[in-house]
């Protein structure tokens, strides 16, 4: 939940935005002389260059990352056709916005070595951004540390920060903080905001306070500062702190966003303060609108946390009148909001409209469905769909694997769980362990003595190079529980580089008396 709500505000911040109409002035890091930096004017290419041909066309089309962006501009003025900047940085906004990083790049680069294009440092921020998302954290250091001292300033230094930010450096990111501090560019608040984004990000909750603290000492919070702070406080069950937060975003005349009040929201939900829950979700409709898209899902979710089933089918009603198509993300809310609500009639209905109109065929979808029978307890029905799934050409992943495992987990019956645990396992290159669902195999292996499961659950978790002491411990238990002697386990625990404790030398002293077994096939 609580990175949930900090991409909500990271999503915000905007660093390197060609949308905003601004001017910044800088100091040079290097000691060299002032520059102004403008940030080019929002026209939307899509919509102002409606039924003619344009330059924007011609490069959005470029579907492929192998078509070259600089081909297209040559080609563009070989026909006559001027090239003017202000269009080319409506272009890489939209590029950027397509997330066609590539292209958006190779517009950048051309323009750096056009004699009749003056780049500003706004300019060089987003190019130093797109080369990181193209080539790499080391590459974006490298463009850095090549530009002149005068455009080593506050707006590149901060798309650098960004970098380190996206990159979870915390190390380089504090080493550069502490330079922008030194030349004076930490004066607004969005270098503190990315901070405080990492910081959350990987769990320094520690280090938010003084931070912000800091912060405020040099410059005064935004409402993603607020934002980002209310998100802490969400993660801490803190309404107190929250509603403190909240009053002082208010009196310094900030407009909370509808960000701010779905945290509010969240937070009265999870400590039972229906009424103040439903007063800020009030606040925060008045705030949504075909810009804010990703509101409307969150909404679904916060009147189901709610269990305000006819809000929940009102804003999908809303949704659909005013978006012309519905993406995967929103599908999914809808959906398991529905079967949440135990709604499972509506819920298949709408995996059906979504089954119909999706290009993605993504599986994380057709799983919430698959989970749904499972949690029922219904297997027949969820193997059922899972081959509807295959069918319509929609591929099951691990996950779908590990689904069904626990399934038949749930109704002890091994052999099937061993079936769908090789096809999860061997579904991709790098299994995560699931240590707590690995457990639960040898319980249900060690109650039922079933030492054959047992020795094809280690050569599945071997090939997963997932075998520990534990494990070999929850062998040797089952073949207590069966009575019988293991053969070479020693041997098989050395090759396999696993180490014996004190409980493992005592389970193989009592097998030692028992029957003995055939050396296993897997091992011989």
């Amino acid at each position: 939940m609580l990175l949930r709500l900090v991409r909500r505000s990271y999503a915000a911040v905007r660093p390197l935005s060609t949308e905003a109409a601004t001017t910044v002035k800088s100091t040079s890091l290097g000691g060299g002389t002032s520059t102004t930096t403008s940030l080019e004017g929002d026209t939307s290419i899509a919509t102002s260059t409606r039924g003619r041909d344009t330059l924007g066309k011609r490069l959005l089309s470029l579907v492929y990352a192998k078509r070259s962006a600089v081909i297209a501009i040559r080609k563009w003025k070989e026909q006559g056709h001027p090239v003017r900047k202000y269009e080319l940085n409506r272009i890489v906004r939209e590029l950027r916005k397509h997330k066609r990083y590539k292209h958006a790049l190779e517009v950048c680069e051309w323009m750096r070595v056009q004699d009749d294009i003056q780049l500003l440092s706004g300019d060089y921020a987003v190019h130093l951004d797109l080369i990181a998302k193209v080539r790499g954290m080391n590459s974006a250091e490298k463009f850095f540390e090549d530009l002149p001292d005068n455009l080593k300033v506050q707006t590149t230094c901060t798309a650098l920060l960004h970098t380190y930010v996206q990159h979870k450096d915390i190390a380089k990111a504090e080493s550069l903080m502490e330079k922008m501090s030194e030349c004076g560019f930490l004066k607004y608040p969005l270098p503190y905001n990315h901070m405080l984004t990492l910081y959350i990000s990987q769990g320094q909750l520690e280090k938010v306070p003084g931070l912000i603290q800091e912060l405020k000492k040099n410059t005064s919070p935004d409402i993603v500062t607020y934002n980002l702070e209310l998100a802490v406080f969400a993660s801490q069950n803190n309404v107190e702190a929250a509603e403190k937060a909240f009053l002082e975003l208010k009196k310094e005349k900030l407009d909370p966003d509808w960000i701010t009040f779905s945290t509010l929201t969240n937070i009265y939900i999870k400590n039972s303060l229906q009424d103040k829950a439903k007063s800020t979700l009030r606040e925060m409709e008045k705030r949504i609108s075909r810009k804010t898209r990703a509101a409307y899902a969150s909404l679904i979710s916060l009147h189901t946390n709610l269990e305000s089933k006819d809000e929940v089918f009102r804003i999908w009603k809303e949704m659909k009148s005013i978006f012309r198509k519905l993406n995967d993300t929103e599908y999914t809310c809808i959906i398991s909001s529905l079967l949440k609500l135990n709604e499972f009639g509506e819920a298949m209905s709408l995996y059906t409209e979504w089954e119909s109109v999706s290009v993605t065929k993504d599986t994380r979808i057709s799983n919430l469905i698959v989970a749904a029978y499972i949690n029922k307890n219904e297997m027949e029905k969820a193997v059922d769909f899972h081959n509807r799934m295959v069918q319509k050409g929609i591929s099951p992943s691990c996950t779908t694997w590990e689904l069904l495992t626990r399934g038949y987990l749930k109704q002890k019956e091994m052999d099937k769980v061993l079936e769908y645990f090789k096809k999860a396992v061997t579904s991709v290159s790098k299994w995560d362990p699931d240590t707590k669902m690995v457990q639960e195999m040898f319980h249900v292996v060690e109650e039922q003595g079933n030492i054959q499961v047992a020795e094809q659950l280690l050569v599945t978790l071997r090939h997963a190079k997932y075998v520990n002491t534990k494990i070999y411990n929850a062998l040797l238990r089952t073949y207590v529980n069966a009575g019988k002697m293991p053969m070479i386990v020693a041997e098989r625990m050395k090759k396999d580089n696993v180490k014996m404790d004190e409980e493992t030398q005592k389970l193989i002293g009592l097998t030692s008396k028992m029957t003995v077994t055939e050396v296993p096939n897997s091992v011989a």
